[in-house]
């Protein structure tokens, strides 16, 4: 867009500078804008305001509208980019004032949104993932999770209420569990659900770490009080009696305490992930704890088989 002050030198330096001056008041006043906005403001407009405010006219017709000269935000040609003018009537002339543009709108929601959802050692492109995108149709399976997840937003729509009970997910590897996480992360974020998703084997052995820093209450106190809480991968950590008992097992039980729901991917049906839990870091089987785990991880979430092809062969 041509600024202001490069065209009015462009009208000074012209061989006639009447003409030239004659030929931008045309330009400004064919503007269909222009002209609608004068007769909508008759009685405040006449000619000798149209040309003391034509500088602030040109700018607004040179200017893009609705987005409609801007390839994206970044490329945004007017002064103020993401925002568009706007004629106003102040101090007896015309003025413009700049106003939000439907690009930076979208761009303001998606950044609103993507708030929403915080994520502790996830992949980008789960992260990413969206609901469009996850082929439910390919395995009966993945059409009762559909189904399941499509309750679990209704319930929040109709009701104003988060369910009590997430998802325990499990089936073989890369079939896509994760994946349908980071893509029902994303649904709740446009509803304004705030979700944590967390890969545990990752999570665990940095709570290990956070005793060093002092930071290990903190830690937990987040992921602990999220509105929706997402697991990942459960059962692929290296358990330790104390990541067991004081980690997942406070988070768990402030949980199911206070019905906020927990979603989980594992390997690892609830069986199997019973076993897994049962025996510590040091080989001791400790089998009451691990089911006391497991009573929690049922009380906050519904088990669901996905089948399906490994996505990463």
């Amino acid at each position: 867009m041509e600024r202001i002050g490069d065209a009015m030198k462009r009208v000074v330096n012209a061989p006639s500078l009447a003409q030239k001056y004659d030929e931008l008041r045309t330009e400004v006043m064919e503007d269909p804008a222009v002209q609608q906005f004068i007769s909508e403001h008759s009685d405040e407009v006449n000619t000798d305001v149209v040309n003391r405010s034509l500088g602030k006219l040109y700018e607004f017709t040179t200017a893009s509208h609705a987005c409609e000269r801007c390839p994206n935000l970044d490329g945004c040609i007017n002064v103020m980019k993401g925002f568009e003018p706007k004629l106003v009537i102040a101090q007896r002339l015309i003025d413009v004032d700049y106003i939000v543009c439907p690009t930076k709108q979208l761009e303001d929601e998606r950044r609103n949104i993507s708030k929403m959802v915080n994520s502790m050692y996830m992949p980008k492109e789960v992260m990413e993932a969206r609901l469009s995108d996850v082929n439910f149709l390919s395995e009966d399976s993945r059409v009762i999770v559909m189904r399941a997840a499509k309750d679990f937003i209704n319930q929040i729509e109709s009701t104003g209420k988060v369910p009590e009970r997430g998802f325990y997910l499990f089936g073989n590897f890369g079939i896509g569990k994760s994946f349908i996480l980071g893509a029902l992360a994303n649904e709740l974020a446009t509803r304004r659900i705030q979700t944590v998703v967390v890969y545990v084997p990752e999570f665990l052995r940095e709570m290990k770490q956070s005793i060093q820093n002092q930071t290990l209450d903190e830690k937990v106190e987040f992921v602990k009080r999220a509105p929706v809480l997402m697991l990942d991968d459960i059962g692929a950590e290296t358990m330790s009696t104390w990541t067991r008992d004081e980690v997942l097992g406070t988070i768990l039980q402030y949980r199911m305490a206070e019905k906020l729901p927990v979603f989980f991917t594992s390997n690892f049906n609830y069986n199997e992930l019973e076993h897994h839990l049962t025996t510590s870091q040091r080989g001791e089987k400790e089998p009451i704890k691990a089911a006391r785990i497991m009573e929690r991880i049922r009380m906050v979430s519904q088990p669901f088989k996905l089948g399906g092809e490994n996505w990463r062969d």
